[in-house]
């Protein structure tokens, strides 16, 4: 599961000095936030123009640098919401009359994007079983232009092959769409794997600080460019403040995500020896359906599971109840601990029969593993489900 040592710097530096310019005696170690939404323009051209929402002011371009750097894409865009990062990235690949195939096990919120908003734009997006052999392909037709899948996929953390699919899409000529949100650039790098556009949440992980609401979008140049037209009109660029804290988040990406990734680890083998867990959720364990997968692809298991309780919906409540250092709120991938059921958060707009098709029943609770002491998260979990 180890990455193989590249000839240029780790993850970990990147991920604090990737973009940086060469400091000279008296410059500040800090970045400095440039707190200012236009810049001065040179009389008799538009070239050079710096304004915030053409995402080009220093603030973002230092940071979709660094994302570049951990992702390997040629360039990055920010947005200023992981679902702003979504629509724009899709809508620069699709126009009315274009086909969508998309994974089933997707967020909430892209599910209502696809089939709610994307439909009345004249975009039709068809659903697929990606576990099923050959579902994609069985599904193309000559107007599809696109796959979308989310891997590890929200909140059931199961991990899709990227490897076929990409094949599938190189043959056919298709973009191959991965949010790589659940993952980030240190467990999973989806252009390593013939991906053609990654997507985060910059609120998760890259954050990291229950503080920042962005998004990204990565690939090539001439992609982006194409993103770039739709974040400035649509309006989805972030403030200066907001990218400013999202690079200081990134700063600690690498030892905030090992650090999720063996806690996670300890928190889904005391589950599996519960009784009143019905199942454990979590590719790190050798009974996850997609262990083998998820070993090949991943550098790290991940800071993500699901706890399925044997009483169901109203088991989940009790134990809810009785929390007291994990918190339960919607998010996820920060230094605090947090627990949400998808039922009323991320999947609440799906009936109870669409969320159990897609593995959600009720009683299901999604767990974003924290910083805190791990002996301290299973006791807590613990008393809650005496």
């Amino acid at each position: 599961m180890s990455r193989a040592k590249s000839k240029g710097p780790s993850l970990a530096t990147l991920a604090i000095h990737g973009a940086r310019e060469a400091h000279r005696p008296g410059d500040p170690v800090v970045e400095p936030l440039v707190q200012s939404v236009n810049h001065l323009q040179a009389l008799g051209t538009a070239e050079g123009l710096k304004y915030t929402r053409y995402g080009n002011t220093p603030n973002a371009e230092r940071v979709q640098k660094r994302i570049s750097l951990l992702e390997g894409a040629e360039a990055s865009l920010v947005l200023s919401s992981g679902m702003g990062a979504t629509a724009c990235a899709m809508l620069a690949l699709l126009r009315p009359g274009d086909h969508l195939l998309s994974s089933m096990y997707i967020y909430g919120g892209t599910h209502r994007l696809f089939l709610e908003e994307f439909a009345a734009m004249g975009i039709e997006v068809t659903l697929v079983d990606p576990f099923e052999p050959r579902s994609f392909r069985k599904r193309i037709r000559k107007e599809t232009r696109a796959i979308f899948v989310e891997s590890p996929v929200n909140p059931t953390c199961r991990v899709i092959d990227l490897r076929p699919i990409s094949y599938l899409t190189k043959q056919e000529g298709l973009a191959l769409v991965v949010d790589s949100t659940f993952a980030s650039p240190i467990n999973l790098r989806p252009i390593e794997h013939g991906a053609d556009v990654v997507i985060h949440s910059a609120t998760k992980y890259l954050n990291g600080h229950h503080d920042v609401l962005a998004g990204t979008v990565s690939g090539s140049q001439a992609y982006i460019d194409e993103v770039l037209q739709k974040e400035m009109l649509w309006g989805q660029t972030p403030d200066p403040f907001a990218l400013w804290l999202l690079e200081r988040g990134m700063k600690t990406l690498d030892v905030r995500v090992q650090r999720a990734n063996a806690t996670a680890m300890l928190i889904a083998e005391w589950a599996e020896s519960r009784k009143e867990i019905k199942r454990a959720h979590y590719p790190g364990l050798t009974t996850h359906e997609d262990h083998q997968i998820a070993s090949e692809m991943l550098d790290g298991f991940g800071g993500m599971l699901a706890l399925e309780l044997a009483g169901g919906g109203k088991a989940a409540e009790r134990f809810l109840r009785r929390l007291r250092l994990v918190t339960h709120a919607p998010s996820l991938g920060g230094v605090d601990t947090l627990i949400c059921e998808p039922r009323y958060t991320s999947h609440a707009k799906m009936t109870a029969a669409e969320r159990a098709r897609i593995g959600i029943p009720d009683g299901f609770l999604r767990l974003s593993v924290g910083l805190e002491d791990p002996q301290d998260l299973i006791a807590d979990l613990e008393q809650a489900l005496k």
